[in-house]
């Protein structure tokens, strides 16, 4: 059987950050009658798929999963339990706000099941939290990740962002040394993105905010780059470093270019070289699923070039290519060609290949993009 990642959409929010553009829901009304349309739409894909995988990881995104009971994140456990054969490691993830979560709280989704915490605090600067609407203060940050800790959790993750308006180079040191004294074997840190439709978006566009240019966002990458590393959290991907053994599978499977499947809205899944996603508005999606069982939207077979260009693209920002999968893929007369290209990198210092790994080295993570767009 082939490794499958699942991941579950809980689009539920208490608030709508102003730089977010993921599915959400401002409300907590309706969820269970949107327990019941996932658990439809683990029945239709099981029927399909069930069998020909094993359940590496389970991932609760949102949205705001943290803001469902451990019940309710228990039944959902248990049903795909039932319908999927499971690794007896498997990682289960759920993302979780400060400010959302009780002791009481953390320690029943530690028996729900959850093993492994994503903390979004995104900064412990309080005007950087101000900024980003986020509804919990630098202690509440701190808080949750310490009871988190003393609940049972030794897998937890933080998320932080870097280059927010007026973020001086010391503000972003401090917030990654706060997180590096923290219980913690990851951290996911990420350069703000300016996403159409979102509040953030439109105040750059109306003049009344001002981002810095990307020298300065390299800058602080940079530093990223060397402080974690110092701290022994290794650079698996572009933006997420792990101490050792700590990396997270699921989104591993995502950058191995491995099959996964999403329920619930706006999720995507992709099998057997085949991708598709879910209605997004969760009237949409429930009125689906209710009618076919699915809430499919749309599809795309991936096949040839869009194919190469998504493995290098994936491999590349993660732990590099494979030369023997690489050869499985797209024949060796292909990476023969690659490999003039990549060799090119590697005597400028960008890429180091071994007899069975090409991989970024520390150098080539912050021209990961235009690494990629000459290789393909």
């Amino acid at each position: 059987m082939k490794p499958l990642g699942i991941y579950i959409h809980i689009p539920f929010c208490e608030h709508k950050c102003i730089y977010c553009d993921f599915y959400s829901v401002i409300t907590k009304s309706g969820i269970e009658q949107y327990i019941h349309s996932i658990k439809k739409e683990i029945n239709y894909h099981a029927s399909l798929h069930a069998g020909q995988f094993i359940g590496q990881t389970i991932y609760f995104g949102g949205g705001t999963p943290s803001l469902m009971t451990a019940d309710y994140i228990n039944s959902i456990i248990q049903y795909l339990q039932n319908h999927f054969v499971f690794d007896k490691n498997v990682e289960v993830t759920l993302e979780t706000n400060p400010g959302t979560v009780t002791d009481d709280k953390l320690k029943e989704f530690r028996q729900a099941g959850i093993n492994r915490l994503s903390i979004g605090i995104q900064s412990f600067d309080e005007s950087d939290l101000k900024f980003l609407t986020r509804i919990h203060d630098k202690k509440a940050a701190i808080k949750t990740v310490e009871n988190a800790f003393d609940c049972g959790f030794d897998n937890i993750n933080v998320d932080l962002i870097f280059n927010l308006p007026g973020q001086t180079e010391e503000k972003w040191r401090k917030n990654l040394e706060t997180a590096i004294t923290l219980p913690i074997k990851h951290i996911s840190a990420y350069s703000l993105i300016l996403e159409r439709g979102t509040i953030l978006n439109k105040m750059v566009l109306d003049g009344k905010v001002k981002i810095s240019d990307a020298d300065f966002d390299a800058e602080l990458y940079e530093l990223t780059i060397d402080l974690l590393t110092k701290y022994s959290f290794a650079q698996y991907e572009v933006s997420n470093f792990a101490q050792q053994g700590y990396e997270c599978r699921h989104n591993n499977i995502y950058w191995r270019y491995k099959d996964y499947l999403g329920f619930g809205t706006s999720s995507h899944s992709f099998i057997n070289k085949k991708r598709w996603w879910n209605y997004s508005a969760l009237n949409l999606y429930s009125k689906a699923i209710e009618q076919n069982g699915n809430a499919v939207c749309g599809s795309e077979a991936i096949t040839g070039e869009k194919m190469f260009e998504e493995y290098i693209m994936l491999a590349l920002r993660s732990s590099g290519i494979d030369k023997e999968e690489f050869i499985s893929f797209f024949g060796n007369e292909i990476y023969k060609k690659t490999e003039m290209k990549l060799k090119q990198f590697e005597s400028a210092g960008y890429l180091y290949i071994d007899p069975q790994i090409v991989k970024l080295t520390s150098k080539g993570y912050p021209v990961c993009d235009e690494i990629v767009e000459q290789l393909i």
